[in-house]
């Protein structure tokens, strides 16, 4: 697979995981207190660095056999599945965001750090970096997988920035979760398979 491919299925696997989630309530509660372009640049950071180390742990996987990059693969999904399913059935269905929420005057720098510090931290081990990493690890192409994640990331954020209010009323929290994280079960028993017959 040609490193556009790879790149186009990390975004679209990434975005699913993604809208809506903590990521997108967190950089819309962040906008909604401070001015928009220094938490999206912080954000935009955040993400990028999570992304490094997501591809860099998921390309040091694929150097493993074959058997062992799948198996670590379908674990990675099946954690990823776990905490999505956990999280579909948990949230309500629509997030309340408070419409009157002043935004808070601060120097750009301090808000895009406080971005970034907010989004860093919330990202850990999320099923987006999950994704990323087993991505990286089953196509083989670190950077476009790497790549494609930080734009639907950045994407997600941007979408928050923007029009976040109005995304969290429309679309239940909940179907999302349970629809990535069936996806997520079905990535996780497929890469199982891959990795018995190998």
């Amino acid at each position: 697979m040609g490193s556009l491919g790879a790149a186009a299925i990390a975004f679209a696997v990434v975005l699913l995981v993604e809208l809506p989630d903590k990521t997108l309530i967190a950089s819309l509660v962040l906008s909604t207190r401070y001015q928009p372009r220094p938490v999206l640049l912080g954000v935009s950071v955040a993400f990028a660095v999570q992304c490094v180390i997501a591809v860099t742990a998921g390309g040091l996987l694929h150097l493993l056999p074959r058997w062992a990059v799948e198996a670590a693969v379908a674990l990675l999904f099946a954690v990823g599945a776990v905490l999505l399913l956990r999280e579909g059935f948990s949230e309500p269905e629509h997030v309340d965001i408070d419409e009157h929420a002043a935004r808070m005057s601060a120097p750009f720098l301090r808000v895009a750090l406080t971005s970034f510090g907010v989004i860093f931290a919330a990202e850990w081990g999320d099923a987006s970096q999950l994704a990323t990493a087993a991505l990286a690890a089953r196509l083989g192409q670190p950077i476009a997988v790497g790549v494609g994640s930080w734009v639907a990331l950045t994407t997600i954020a941007a979408i928050a920035v923007v029009a976040g209010r109005v995304l969290v009323r429309r679309i239940p929290v909940r179907i999302v979760h349970q629809v990535a994280g069936v996806l997520f079960a079905v990535f996780a028993i497929a890469a199982t398979v891959a990795a018995v017959e190998s």
